[in-house]
């Protein structure tokens, strides 16, 4: 199974920002948020390709950490589940915006996509 922009369009990243990981990220040694988010997309037994989309090469860096030291097992996935339960905004993720504050700066491309996407699941 391919996994494509699995950071949800910025949007996790939205909702972690200025959080810092939980200490138990140390387990299977996630450094960064996009870390933490990455190991669990990968460590999930049907994945078998990850496309991240970054136009930031500093990111991409950070991105690519995810595939260093050892992924996380079923339990700690579920771990890592229960913690984001508890940040607020995790659950209602998929009614937020996409590239949250980031508007201007694709100058209506995201809405223009949004509006493309939405067209295509009202056919």
């Amino acid at each position: 199974m391919f996994v494509n922009l699995p950071l949800e369009k910025a949007r996790l990243m939205h909702i972690v920002q200025d959080r810092p990981l939980p200490d138990f990220a140390q387990e299977f040694e996630a450094l960064s948020w996009a870390q933490f988010f990455l190991k669990w997309v990968i460590a999930h037994p049907a994945v078998t390709c990850v496309l991240c989309g970054t136009s930031d090469p500093d990111h991409m860096s950070d991105n690519l950490g995810a595939m260093r030291g050892p992924l996380p097992d079923e339990a700690m996935r579920r771990r890592m589940v229960r913690h984001m339960e508890t940040i607020p905004g995790f659950d209602t993720i998929g009614t937020m915006p996409w590239y949250p504050s980031k508007d201007a700066l694709y100058h209506g491309q995201i809405k223009q996509a949004q509006s493309l996407a939405s067209a295509r699941l009202a056919d």
